[in-house]
């Protein structure tokens, strides 16, 4: 028990000192990750794995506006 605990606030250390523009996303998907992975015993793995997750769909939607920008105002 007391493994887990210090595991989840090294995590939680180390996704709180991360830079902002290089997290975009990230927090909120390790604590979507950190949850679900609570079900099944994992959560330490879930968080890691929903930051991955949300900083990839974060540069995406980044790309997309960007696109949808230059579509519509040409710079």
């Amino acid at each position: 028990m007391m493994k887990r605990t210090i595991m989840g606030l090294a995590a939680a250390s180390v996704l709180a000192s991360t830079a902002g523009a290089a997290s975009a996303g990230c927090l909120g998907g390790a604590v979507v990750g950190g949850v679900g992975g609570h079900f099944v015993h994992h959560p330490v793995l879930g968080a890691v794995g929903g930051c991955i997750v949300g900083h990839h769909m974060a540069v995406v939607h980044k790309r997309q506006m960007r696109a949808q920008r230059m579509a519509t105002y040409g710079h």
